[in-house]
């Protein structure tokens, strides 16, 4: 098959979309409006796309062109709807509703499809030599084990903390990374999850 123009391959994604969308196929005149270009534009494309294989139609059919090949289909990408947890509050289940502030929209590779993930907003300064300041969105894939030198998010005694994580013989060390921080040991504690990203906004 031959290749197509991107303004072919921009139609062709279109059309899937929109099929993918409402389980029919746009028609001329709605793939014009989105592209604002001309009736003739529309057809001259789906022809070209015709020829060389992609699409096909039915001439005086309303609806019929149907995507024959969506190997040049822009692939969509992933979104997903992460939590946002707020003042996470004593004793309450880390993703109960009490702790939620509502969600946010995170595309690859802030995220991956397969995966859970919660967001909390950074509070502090202990982890700042690792590059994660005060306010930033901390994005985490929740696990309850980690691997040594892992950013983890840990529940000791109900608070929540963002460290790096050590197991030491006897006791989990959780490193901060900022000199001015000591490091907490400890025998009894949580990890919810793995600093996946940061997602800062100026």
């Amino acid at each position: 098959m031959k290749g197509i123009t991107d303004r072919q391959k921009e139609v062709l994604t279109f059309i899937a979309s929109y099929q993918e969308e409402n389980s029919y196929p746009p028609t001329v005149r709605e793939i014009s409006e989105h592209f604002n270009i001309s009736l003739r534009a529309v057809q001259d494309h789906l022809t070209a796309l015709q020829k060389k294989g992609y699409l096909s139609q039915t001439q005086k059919r309303s609806r019929s062109i149907r995507v024959l090949d969506d190997n040049a289909v822009e692939p969509k990408l992933f979104v997903g709807k992460v939590p946002l947890l707020g003042t996470v509050a004593a004793g309450k289940p880390l993703l109960s509703e009490e702790n939620l502030d509502g969600y946010v929209n995170l595309t690859e590779p802030f995220v991956r499809p397969g995966k859970s993930y919660f967001a909390l907003r950074v509070r502090g300064t202990s982890m700042i030599n690792a590059g994660i300041l005060e306010g930033d969105l901390a994005v985490v894939e929740q696990a309850s084990v980690a691997a040594d030198g892992q950013i983890v998010v840990a529940v000791i005694d109900d608070a929540i903390t963002l460290k790096r994580y050590y197991k030491e013989s006897d006791k989990i060390r959780l490193q901060p990374e900022n000199p001015d921080f000591q490091p907490i040991y400890c025998t009894d504690v949580r990890i919810v999850g793995i600093l996946s990203n940061i997602v800062r906004t100026y």
